[in-house]
């Protein structure tokens, strides 16, 4: 299983990765984003779904970046040109894939800003080809395992945020993820662009460097738990003082008698 997250702020992208690869029984260490730049020209690519799929696809859009760059001036263009690719792979393989029991599940985030982009995008595209744009309304989006990490952004993330909230309510959803799934792990490999820098910052954080945040994290939970209790101890109480549930006998309906404290 995979995490990718993109998320966007008025000041511009944060992604994070994480990098295990599970084959079987065994497990390895492998990027899931690749990063382009040069003069006016930036975008990170993310990826969720078979690893064959996901190598074929990127190499055949590096290529046509070698070969169109030039024709690539807005982020859409190569959301469209990416989406071309991810066709081109589906046509070869997905009979074979189909053969052998297996799906198309290639999904990408594509973001970043190119040349005549008055502002910084950020696109989720599917295994069709077809692709949304990220907006202020939903400013994140996950591939891979969604199921853990996605309630505390729709909590917590904005797009009016700063870049440094981004990275940390990413790195917690990612712990959220971590913690829940056994297919996900660190190390995480992240990357930040501010808006019309045209400029992509990447590290990889291993577990040590998250371990202090996890834990943090961790503390202020179980705190919070605690704190809730005055909060449920009314609810509690009601609950000891309601009848019992009516439970027909012989096709009559019984009496409801109450539910003794203790």
């Amino acid at each position: 299983m995979t995490f990718c997250i993109g998320m966007k702020a008025e000041s511009g992208l944060l992604a994070i990765a994480d990098t295990r690869i599970t084959s079987g029984s065994e497990a390895s260490v492998a990027k899931k984003i690749t990063v382009h730049q040069s003069d006016g020209f930036a975008m990170f690519i993310l990826t969720s779904g078979l690893r064959s799929l996901r190598d074929k696809a990127i190499t055949y859009f590096e290529e046509r970046l070698r070969d169109d760059k030039r024709d690539l001036d807005r982020l859409y263009k190569a959301a469209n040109a990416l989406s071309e690719e991810i066709r081109r792979v589906r046509t070869e393989d997905q009979r074979w894939l189909a053969e052998s029991g297996l799906n198309f599940d290639l999904y990408c985030i594509l973001g970043g800003q190119l040349r005549n982009d008055d502002v910084h995008h950020l696109f989720l595209l599917y295994p069709e080809g077809n692709w949304i744009e990220v907006g202020v309304a939903t400013p994140y989006v996950i591939i891979g395992e969604t199921r853990y990490g996605k309630p505390l952004l729709d909590r917590v993330w904005r797009n009016d945020q700063p870049l440094e909230h981004a990275l940390r309510d990413g790195l917690l959803s990612f712990d959220a993820t971590r913690t829940s799934s056994t297919d996900v792990d660190p190390p995480v490999d992240v990357v930040l662009y501010t808006r019309d820098s045209y400029v992509m910052h990447e590290r990889r954080f291993d577990a040590e460097d998250l371990a202090p945040l996890a834990a943090q994290w961790n503390a202020s939970i179980a705190q919070a738990v605690e704190v809730a209790l005055p909060t449920v101890r009314p609810l509690f109480e009601r609950l000891q003082q309601a009848p019992a549930e009516v439970v027909p006998l012989n096709g009559e309906t019984a009496e409801a008698r109450p539910i003794k404290p203790g």
